[in-house]
């Protein structure tokens, strides 16, 4: 395991709390009006405690950032078969869409109702990376390749496809388990 990875557990506790405490701020009010201070109080620190973790509120946004694109990351890497595609989707996406779901207070603050574009900017490049390593595995037998499809634009039409079903699915609170929406990005974007 990394050092990085090894960290003090009041470290985690402190990050935890910073993170909570930013959620419900941004549940009240837009992301220009929140401060320090009020993330610090939030989560009943004092502001250098704050300063010990991040240089402020864009270092906590990029922070945040990679540890999500680091807890995806994990999903992927322990989810089973990643090439495998089955009738009710793929295990990689059913496994992300089941995080998301477990954690989608703040999914759907961060991508639906406050849209902050380093998470979706990050979440788009993770898929398209993902659809990338699919398309390279398929090579010719591809369906892009066979539709005479530019590859790089059926990544960009693929991703954001995903990600706007995926804000509208959190926005209206999830009314398809990951499962079904699974199976149904699976029908709807044939190349993933």
């Amino acid at each position: 395991m990394e050092k990085s990875k090894r960290l003090d557990p009041r470290v985690l506790r402190t990050r935890r709390l910073l993170r909570d405490a930013f959620v419900e701020c941004l549940e009240e009010m837009d992301l220009e009006k929140i401060t320090v201070n009020r993330i610090a109080e939030r989560a009943t620190i004092n502001r250098v405690t704050f300063y010990l973790h991040y240089r402020d509120i864009p270092d906590m946004l990029e922070k945040m950032a990679d540890e999500m694109m680091a807890e995806m990351k994990q999903i992927l890497k322990s989810s089973p078969k990643r090439e495998s595609h089955t009738e009710d989707g793929t295990p990689v996406m059913i496994d992300l869409l089941e995080h998301m779901a477990e954690h989608a207070k703040f999914y759907k603050l961060i991508l639906g109702t406050k849209r902050i574009p380093i998470f979706a900017e990050r979440l788009m490049m993770l898929l398209a990376e993902l659809m990338n390593e699919k398309l390279e595995r398929e090579g010719s037998d591809s369906f892009i390749v066979k539709a005479g499809i530019q590859k790089d634009i059926a990544l960009w039409y693929g991703a954001s496809a995903i990600i706007g079903t995926i804000v509208s699915w959190l926005r209206n609170d999830m009314p398809y388990t990951p499962l079904f929406l699974s199976k149904q990005l699976s029908l709807l974007i044939p190349f993933r």
